[in-house]
């Protein structure tokens, strides 16, 4: 590819979101660059579910059919590389790349997913994604009936513990200090047998990434076969932020019901988005910002 080249979209990140708004304008026979390092945050994880067709696929499984189908439509072209920075130009904007590339574009689609914090915990990075896990809906059914914890902020925590509530009466969360918790929160989890430990995990024992106890700090070793953790993360690209592109204050780019952001020009899909983080939402929120810049770039070049 050359040094530098203009494209009628960039899209910043290839796993399951951009991949769906490439395949979507890749129909349309709009010229399309897909810049992905080849490193997505699910890639610890064993398997992808909720789903249709694909339910119990490994991640990489779906990638990479995706890719290559997508590759079947020839004005899509794929580069893999790391965006580090992005400027405004007359004609749009453009990306520069760590290998030293440099890539025009009208319009700008980031589908960069977020990074987790993983806490410095030993075990935990090993568990993450396997056993120690973030959500109901991905990996829930899975642990049904198991012993479960719940290791989350007090409101993270009480959303989870009714969620999980409904596949497994084996549930304790873990907390350092219970008076996070409303009254009202206590005396519900109370009503539904669900257990609070208090205390600071001081280190998972596992094997192989599945979990067996966790130890805490005052020597206490309990036993778990899975935990939904609710950890911190942040924006895994930096360059919306760069660009002026608008933050909310969980963290997330903020869009429109468009899958525009606060930058015009610039769209935004899946992970970095939104809590819902699935396979199923990052594909529908790809593909719908696919067909949006579709109609805006045929009503500006019509």
């Amino acid at each position: 590819m050359k040094q530098s080249s203009v494209f009628d979209v960039i899209i910043i990140g290839g796993s399951y979101a951009g991949l769906s708004a490439a395949m979507t304008l890749g129909r349309s026979l709009k010229k399309v660059l897909v810049i992905d390092s080849g490193e997505p945050c699910n890639k610890p994880t064993p398997h992808s579910h909720n789903f249709l067709t694909q339910d119990g696929k490994t991640p990489s499984e779906i990638s990479s059919l995706a890719q290559q189908q997508v590759s079947q439509y020839k004005t899509v072209h794929f580069h893999t590389d790391v965006a580090i920075d992005g400027k405004k130009t007359t004609e749009g904007f453009e990306i520069s790349t760590q290998s030293g590339k440099k890539f025009e574009t009208e319009k700008l689609i980031f589908a960069t997913g977020v990074k987790d914090n993983v806490p410095n915990i030993p075990g935990f990075s090993e568990c993450w994604g396997k056993t120690l896990i973030h959500c109901p809906y991905c990996h829930g059914y899975e642990f049904h009936g198991k012993k479960t914890g719940i290791w989350a902020p007090a409101e993270k925590a009480f959303h989870l513990a009714g969620l999980v509530n409904n596949l497994t009466k084996n549930l304790t969360i873990i907390t350092s200090n219970t008076t996070d918790f409303t009254m009202e929160q206590l005396e519900k989890l109370q009503q539904h047998t669900i257990k609070i430990e208090k205390g600071e995990i001081h280190h998972i024992e596992h094997e192989n990434g599945n979990i067996a106890h966790v130890v805490f700090k005052d020597g206490k070793r309990l036993p778990f076969d899975v935990i939904y953790a609710g950890i911190p993360f942040e924006q895994h690209c930096k360059i919306p932020e760069t660009l002026g592109c608008d933050i909310t204050e969980q963290g997330y780019i903020k869009i429109d019901g468009l899958q525009k952001t606060t930058v015009d020009g610039i769209y935004a899909c899946g992970d970095n988005t939104s809590p819902m983080r699935s396979v199923a939402n990052a594909v529908h929120q790809g593909n719908f910002a696919g067909a949006v810049i579709n109609k805006e770039l045929t009503e500006e070049n019509f």
